[in-house]
C-alpha cells in the first residue's frame, strides 16, 4: 500500500478521534458548572461573553443575567458573574485564597511585562506594592494634597466665569462632561506626576492625553474580547504596536513627558515637597515603578472621578427637588459661617457636617456608579463551598467569578424596594433607623474590598464632594437638551461620557 493510500485510510479514524476528544472536553466543561444557569451557549462557548465585553453596556447585560438566572449566573464555559454581596466580600477578604484572573487584570498593563498595583496577580508582590503606595494615597505623607485640589477647583471656577456664563440675551452652552474631565485630569496629573497637564488653563485636551486614554481603553476592550490582549503584552509585539515615547501626541508623549519629569525630580524627591512622588520613593519605588503607578492614577483616577461628578450633576439637574434641597443646605452652611467664604474652597472637615451633600454623593454612586469592572477572581484549586440563598453551593477550582456591580447596588434587601429611583433621602432615613452601615459597606464595594480595595478612594470622593459643593455654591445649572442629556458608553467597566451640554448662570445668593 502506498503512503498516500495509507494516509487516506488513517485520516478519517484520526479525525474522528480528535472530534470525539473535542466533544468530550466540551461536555466536561459544560457539566462542570451545570449547577449555574445562563444562556444555553455559555456552557459550550465564550462567544456570548465576548459579545458582552465587546459592547458598551456590559454593566446592564451582567445585571440582566443575574436578574434572570440568579445571584450567580453563567457567562462562559469557565466564567460566572455574581451579585451576591457575601461572596464578593469572601473573594477579596484579607486572607482569601482567591486570586486575580490574569486574562482581565494583566490586560491593564501600561507597558509589556511591567505591572502596577492593579495588574499585579502575584499575591505577595501585590501586598508589598500596596504597602509602599498606601501612605502616599492616604494623604498622611502628602501635605499638599487638599491644597492642590483646591487650587485647581478655583481655576475651574475662573474658567466658567471667564468663558461659559450665560445671562439675559446671551446663551453660552458648556459641555460639562468634557470640562469636568479637564479638571480631574489636571488634579490627578499634579498628584501623580507633580505637575498638572494644564487642561483647564488651556481649555483643551493638551497634547491629546484624554483622547488617547479613551482610545486606548476602547482598543483594550476589543483586544480582551477577542482574546488577543496577551499577544499585545509580548515585549517585541508591544514595541511594534503599542504607544512609544517617540510619539508626538497621546499616550506616548505623555509617557515621555512623565519620564522626564520623574527623572528630573527623582534624586531630590526626599528633600523636596512632601507629595505623592516623594512618598513613593521613601517607600522604595524605583523610577520605572513610579512611572507605571503614576500612569495607573491618570488612566483610572481621572476617568472615574469625572464619571461620578458628571453622573451627580445629571441626576441633580433631572431631579429638581433634590437639586434645591442640596442648594438650600449649601446656602445655609455658608450663611451660618460653617464654611469659609469665597475664594476659599470648602475643607474636607467642613464637608463632613453636610449630611445631604454626603447623601447625594452616595446615592449617585449607588444609582449611577462610575466604575463597573468585572474584576474576576479565580476560585482556589480545591474549590470552595459557599452559602447562596440558604443553600450550599460548590464552586470548582480554577473558575473565574466576576462582579455584577449593578446587581449588588440594587439589592432590595439593603436599599429598599425603590432601588431604581434616585433618592438621597434613603441615606438620611437609614441613619435614623440604624441600617446605614449596611448600605455604606455595600456601596463601598464599587471601590473594591479587603486586599483589593482602591487606594485612591479617599482622594476621589473628596474631590467630587468639593467640586459639587463649589459649583452648586457659585452657579446654577440646567440641561440644554433634556431629551438627550448626554452620550455614555461603558468599556470594560470604565465610562466615557460626552455632550453633557448645560446652561450656567451666576448665583448671587450662593456666593455670600
Amino acid at each position: 500500500m502506498g503512503i498516500a493510500a495509507l494516509l487516506l485510510e488513517t485520516r478519517w479514524p484520526l479525525l474522528a478521534a480528535v472530534t470525539a476528544l473535542f466533544v468530550a472536553k466540551k461536555i466536561r466543561d459544560n457539566n462542570r458548572l451545570k449547577d449555574f444557569k445562563g444562556p444555553f451557549s455559555t456552557g459550550w462557548s465564550n462567544l456570548y461573553h465576548t459579545g458582552i465585553i465587546w459592547g458598551t453596556e456590559s454593566h446592564i447585560r451582567y445585571a440582566r443575567l443575574c436578574e434572570q438566572y440568579g445571584a450567580i449566573a453563567r457567562v462562559g464555559p469557565n466564567d460566572l458573574v455574581t451579585k451576591d454581596i457575601d461572596l464578593i466580600k469572601r473573594m477579596s477578604a484579607a486572607r482569601s485564597p482567591y486570586t486575580r484572573a490574569k486574562w482581565f487584570h494583566q490586560a491593564t498593563r501600561v507597558e509589556p511585562g511591567k505591572d502596577h498595583v492593579f495588574s499585579q496577580v502575584d499575591e505577595v508582590k501585590h501586598a508589598k506594592r500596596r504597602q509602599q503606595l498606601a501612605p502616599g494615597y492616604s494623604g498622611k505623607e502628602n501635605e499638599a494634597l487638599e491644597g492642590s485640589i483646591d487650587a485647581h477647583i478655583q481655576g475651574f471656577l475662573q474658567l466658567i466665569r471667564k468663558k461659559y456664563l450665560s445671562h439675559a440675551g446671551r446663551y453660552n452652552p458648556m459641555d460639562l462632561a468634557r470640562k469636568i474631565q479637564f479638571l480631574t485630569m489636571d488634579v490627578i496629573s499634579e498628584i501623580g506626576f507633580g505637575k498638572a497637564f494644564g487642561d483647564v488653563t488651556a481649555d483643551e485636551d493638551v497634547d491629546g492625553y484624554i483622547e488617547s486614554s479613551e482610545q486606548g481603553q476602547r482598543m483594550m476592550c476589543k483586544a480582551v474580547a477577542l482574546g488577543i490582549s496577551r499577544v499585545l503584552l509580548i515585549p517585541w509585539v508591544g514595541r511594534l504596536l503599542l504607544p512609544s515615547e517617540k510619539d508626538e501626541r497621546g499616550y506616548g508623549k505623555m509617557m515621555c513627558a512623565a519620564r522626564k519629569l520623574i527623572d528630573s525630580r527623582y534624586e531630590n524627591l526626599e528633600s523636596g515637597p512632601r507629595d505623592m512622588l516623594s512618598s513613593f520613593k521613601r517607600h522604595g519605588l524605583s523610577k520605572d515603578e513610579m512611572l507605571t503607578e503614576a500612569f495607573l492614577q491618570i488612566i483610572a483616577g481621572a476617568d472615574t472621578t469625572a464619571a461620578l461628578t458628571r453622573a451627580t450633576f445629571l441626576l441633580l439637574m433631572t431631579h429638581p427637588t433634590v437639586y434645591y434641597a442640596l442648594q438650600k443646605e449649601i446656602d445655609n452652611a455658608v450663611t451660618a459661617g460653617k464654611v469659609a467664604p469665597p475664594p476659599s474652597i470648602i475643607r474636607e472637615s467642613e464637608m463632613r457636617a453636610l449630611k445631604y451633600l454626603q447623601a447625594v454623593i452616595k446615592e449617585s454612586l449607588r444609582h449611577t456608579p462610575p466604575l463597573t469592572d468585572l474584576l474576576p477572581k479565580v476560585v482556589p484549586p480545591g474549590g470552595d463551598t459557599v452559602d447562596l440563598d440558604g443553600k450550599k453551593v460548590f464552586l470548582p477550582g480554577g473558575v473565574n467569578v466576576g462582579l455584577c456591580t449593578i446587581g449588588f447596588l440594587q439589592d432590595k434587601r439593603v436599599f429598599g424596594d425603590d432601588v431604581e429611583v434616585f433618592r438621597p433621602e434613603r441615606w438620611l432615613e437609614a441613619a435614623e433607623n440604624g441600617t446605614v452601615e449596611s448600605m455604606n459597606r455595600t456601596v463601598d464595594l464599587v471601590f473594591g474590598y479587603g486586599k483589593y480595595q482602591c487606594l485612591g478612594k479617599t482622594i476621589g470622593v473628596m474631590e467630587v464632594q468639593k467640586i459639587v459643593f463649589e459649583l452648586m455654591r457659585n452657579f446654577d445649572f440646567s440641561l440644554s437638551s433634556p431629551e438627550k442629556p448626554w452620550t455614555s458608553t461603558n468599556h470594560m467597566g470604565l465610562f466615557y461620557q460626552t455632550d453633557l451640554w448645560v446652561r450656567v448662570t451666576e448665583r448671587q445668593s450662593g456666593a455670600v
